[in-house]
């Protein structure tokens, strides 16, 4: 058996996923990679096997990359509003990445739809930390997060395809208002 090429996997998927930030998936192959880490294309198969392989662990290894990105400290409604500023902010700044994680129907991606996002262990966390801070039940919490998640991806994806110009100021000043405006509702159907 072949010994073990001294590029490391790891070193490949950072160089392949600085590419996609830079360039755009469709920039990214196998020849256009080993050139950009100054090796031959053996290193690259070695580990991955062919394109398919690459772009199965690029997915996975983008996707902990944007996780990393809205990991947060804080809880509650301080947590939700971060992760979607952090969401904005990979709109803004790797807006190639965001078209590739984000707008291009990656089936690891989606599955699941907004239960895979929110019925998480931590994601359950904040739902109940939101609930108590608001007092309002898990139900309308859900409501309201769905609503704001539909209205963040909106806004990110008109940034990330260049179709609205904004600065992140405002846009967090958006989702502020927009949070107000879902609260609302949500308060106006508990006195009815």
């Amino acid at each position: 058996m072949p010994s073990s090429p001294k590029i490391p996997k790891e070193t490949i998927l950072q160089h392949a996923l600085q590419m996609l930030i830079r360039e755009g998936y469709c920039a990214l192959n196998i020849k256009a990679l080993a050139k950009e880490i100054g090796c031959s294309t053996q290193p690259i198969s070695w580990h991955f096997g062919n394109m398919d392989g690459l772009r199965r662990a690029l997915l996975e290894y983008a996707l902990q990359y944007a996780k990393e990105k809205q990991t947060t400290s804080s809880s509650g409604m301080a947590a939700f509003y971060e992760a979607g500023t952090a969401y904005i902010d990979i709109a803004f700044d790797e807006p190639r990445l965001f078209q590739y994680l984000y707008m291009n129907n990656n089936e690891k991606v989606f599955i699941g739809g907004f239960d895979a996002i929110t019925d998480t262990t931590e994601g359950n966390i904040v739902k109940a930390q939101i609930a108590q801070q608001l007092d309002i039940n898990i139900e309308e919490v859900e409501i309201f997060c769905r609503n704001m998640m539909i209205y963040t991806h909106g806004l990110a994806s008109f940034i990330a395809a260049g179709l609205i110009t904004v600065t992140k100021q405002e846009v967090y000043e958006m989702i502020r208002q927009s949070a107000k405006g879902f609260l609302s509702q949500i308060n106006a159907g508990l006195r009815k």
